[in-house]
């Protein structure tokens, strides 16, 4: 907010605040006005004013107006503070909630390098008795299936050399991968990369991280929670 302050005393009470003390010290060195400030240049302002033309009474209330208008944004400020604090906390707990959720990123791609392999995981909510991976490229065209059995439940890793079902060596790039199994129990059932159980969160830097799989992902990328059973 911007100060009218008039008077060589006051001119020079504002440059003693921003002056040099100790080593390299400074004292307010941009020179902004508090309100304790403000209020110390207008008496010094008021005392060595010239008797024969003393400052104006509508000079005084505006400055003293300005003193309140400064005082109640130094205020609301503090409350926006306290407040912006308390809804990062509540953000926080609710987070909390998610844990042992499924959650899904909306995006089942891995990328294979030229000569590389590519490393996945999947995640199955019950053992699997039999079932088949599906890798496909950006046009849904299948490249590779690879057929699993006796799978564990929860997050299995897996592994694509980068061959195609035809035996030559897959072009590098962008592919989707899909599963589809079957349970001991005769239940089918479908996943994906990119789906997976919420198994920690961590708050860092401000930012709510997500572990899903084996790595974290930032709560903005998630797409879809829902519960596990679902």
């Amino acid at each position: 907010m911007a100060v009218d302050l008039v008077g060589s005393s006051a001119s020079s009470e504002l440059q003693a605040a921003t002056k040099k003390v100790g080593k390299g010290q400074v004292v307010n060195p941009k020179g902004e006005l508090g309100k304790d400030e403000f209020l110390k240049l207008l008496l010094v302002e008021l005392e060595h004013q010239d008797p024969t033309a003393p400052v104006e009474t509508d000079k005084i209330l505006s400055q003293t107006s300005q003193l309140a208008s400064l005082e109640a944004s130094t205020n609301t400020n503090k409350e926006l503070q306290t407040l912006s604090g308390a809804l990062q906390a509540s953000m926080r707990f609710s987070t909390v909630g998610a844990m042992g959720k499924v959650a899904n990123i909306g995006n089942d791609e891995v990328l294979l390098a030229e000569n590389g392999t590519v490393n996945f995981e999947l995640y199955f909510p019950k053992d699997v008795k039999k079932g088949s991976i599906e890798i496909k490229d950006t046009l849904g065209n299948v490249v590779r299936t690879i057929t699993i059995g006796d799978v564990k439940k929860g997050v299995n890793s897996f592994s694509w050399d980068g061959e195609s079902g035809k035996g030559n060596r897959a072009e590098e790039g962008s592919y989707h991968v899909q599963a589809s199994y079957v349970t001991a129990k005769g239940e089918h059932g479908e996943s994906s990369v990119g789906t997976y159980p919420i198994s920690s969160i961590k708050f860092d830097e401000g930012k709510t991280m997500m572990k899903l799989g084996s790595q974290y992902v930032p709560f903005k990328m998630l797409k879809e929670i829902y519960d596990a059973k679902g």
